[in-house]
């Protein structure tokens, strides 16, 4: 008995009494209020922190904010900066407001003598009226480019289906370069003359502008504007294009064989003019010297006639005549003559003639 009542006893003390209110219901400790009263206040600031958050609306540089008011646009934050909506009511969609790139994949296109190339191309394009593009194509990138791609394919084939395969190429880069025939000043004859050739480049109307004018202006159908398609490359289909280059290869040869003609030709005319002006220019020559020696022949006998007219001078031209002749007839290695006194040369020697 005396231990069950210490155990009591000891139970007893651990005990601690709640305290009840007159209605019967459990009266809180104050530890407990001021906990209930931090939660309270932490659920508040909880909760305007929220609000607050879903209240501010910043707008990049490169961002259009739209403003949906239960799926309506109310309001284009088209300015970088910071501004607010009603929070839970109204809700944000973000547009790009830059420059964007769209790599259209290759596609195949016929030209108008039937070639087949392969076009790889690119468009930069940008969103100009924000609305418009979101009424039209959902606020999505990926539509704004499924448009493109399809407005650029049908312009890209509309514009290389009329023009042939050699106008394509030449027109990539907007110059062509033309042979021009001029006519020297200088010319070998009065008869001849000779044309020569100069390369000018000339500016032409690029394939780029020939589809942005098949393009037009889209901004008022989904308010983007399509600012420049630029061709990467020009290709052959592969099944062909070893073909192609063959027919290229002949066609230059037949030009090279044609410019190859047409040079012999004028290199014949040119050589023929001139064996005609040099042989007129030999003859000529040869005329003027036969004339000039037959003068001055006529002129060495006026002087000799002159010189010896004189008696006196007579007998030193037949010495001179006579040495002459001796010199003619002292051929070889022997150089000794033999004379009669009769020889008219021995005479000359002997003062007898």
């Amino acid at each position: 008995m005396m231990n069950q009542n210490q155990t009591n006893g000891t139970n007893t003390e651990n005990v601690e009494y709640e305290r009840f209110n007159s209605d019967g219901t459990k009266k809180g400790t104050s530890k407990e209020k001021k906990t209930s009263g931090k939660i309270l206040l932490f659920l508040i600031v909880a909760a305007l922190i929220i609000v607050g958050a879903n209240s501010i609306v910043i707008t990049k540089e490169n961002q259009y904010k739209l403003v949906r008011q239960f799926g309506r646009v109310e309001r284009v934050n088209a300015q970088a900066g910071l501004s607010f909506k009603i929070p839970f009511i109204e809700s944000i969609d973000i547009i790009p407001n830059q420059l964007l790139l769209y790599d259209l994949p290759a596609s195949d296109v016929i030209t108008s003598d039937k070639k087949s190339m392969i076009v790889d191309s690119y468009v930069l394009w940008q969103i100009n009226d924000p609305l418009v593009f979101a009424q039209t194509l959902s606020c999505s990138v990926s539509n704004a480019e499924r448009r493109i791609d399809t407005i650029v394919y049908n312009a890209t084939k509309n514009t290389i289906s009329n023009m042939k395969q050699d106008e394509v190429i030449m027109s990539r880069d907007g110059k062509m370069t033309i042979t021009v025939n001029e006519t020297e000043s200088d010319v070998i004859s009065n008869d001849l003359e000779l044309p020569t050739e100069t390369k000018e480049v000339i500016d032409i109307k690029s394939l780029t502008e020939e589809i942005m004018e098949q393009i037009g202006h889209i901004e008022s159908q989904y308010g983007i504007e399509i600012v420049t398609v630029e061709v990467k490359k020009l290709d052959l289909p592969d099944d062909n294009k070893q073909a192609v280059y063959t027919r290229m290869i002949s066609e230059r040869e037949n030009i090279a064989a044609q410019y190859t003609a047409e040079g012999k030709s004028q290199a014949k005319m040119i050589e023929n003019t001139t064996d005609k002006e040099v042989a007129i220019m030999i003859s000529d020559a040869q005329a003027r010297a036969e004339a000039t020696i037959a003068e001055g022949e006529a002129e060495y006998m006026r002087i000799l006639s002159a010189a010896y007219s004189d008696p006196e001078k007579t007998d030193f031209y037949s010495f001179v005549r006579a040495m002459d002749a001796l010199e003619e007839s002292m051929n070889g290695k022997n150089k000794t003559i033999i004379l009669s006194d009769d020889s008219p040369i021995a005479q000359i020697f002997n003062g007898k003639y």
